[in-house]
């Protein structure tokens, strides 16, 4: 029987780690439900490439990478985009340390599981195909979250969301332009509205 481990109870933390720190949000996001949305749209991406554009991925898989796409933040916070890429030396010194903490926490893990934990967290087990699902839904989410503070008049959002929109289109990638388009719209509008519209369908 192997030994008590902490690493549940760091997972755990996630939802205590607010993202956006050095902007005003309407509404406070964390890391824990931002890494379900992020889940939830990278399985999509993965279906809609398998479905329309010749894709082999999967989506169950990249749904979980997803899901732990973010856990060395529990130990290092989230570092404000502004500060993590203000220039090529911070960048490349932050992706050290997110190394270094997601090996803290894989040494964490149950011993009996620990290499399973291994490749969900450290990307030199995922594919080039997985780790680009998995960012490029990080940052629709992001995006998505742009579209719902500027809908809430904080125009504190705006620059971020100019941004994002040209990240995204940058990708020149089939499943995140047909997500854009298909279902990104929807989350413009009313819960009045998106109920109507469903009652239509």
């Amino acid at each position: 029987m192997a030994d008590n481990s902490h690493f549940f109870a760091h997972l755990a933390r996630m939802k205590l780690i607010h993202r956006w720190p050095l902007m005003h949000n309407v509404r406070i996001e964390n890391v824990q439900e931002h890494s379900l949305q992020v889940a939830m749209v990278a399985h999509a991406l993965a279906l809609i490439r398998n479905r329309y554009f010749g894709g082999d991925l999967n989506p169950e898989r990249i749904a979980t990478l997803a899901m732990f796409h973010d856990v060395s933040e529990v130990l290092t916070g989230d570092l404000p985009t502004p500060v993590k890429y203000f220039n090529p030396a911070i960048k490349d010194e932050y992706k050290k340390i997110e190394k270094i903490a997601e090996q803290k926490l894989i040494d964490m893990a149950p011993v009996d599981f620990r290499e399973d934990y291994a490749k969900l967290i450290d990307s030199q087990y995922h594919s080039e195909d997985e780790a680009f699902i998995v960012k490029a839904a990080d940052v629709l989410c992001a995006y998505l979250k742009t579209l719902e503070e500027l809908n809430s008049g904080n125009r504190e959002f705006t620059l971020a969301k100019k941004r994002l929109d040209q990240m995204l289109k940058d990708y020149h990638s089939d499943e995140v332009d047909y997500f854009l388009k298909r279902y990104v719209p929807s989350f413009s509008l009313s819960l009045d509205e998106i109920t109507q519209e469903d009652t239509h369908n």
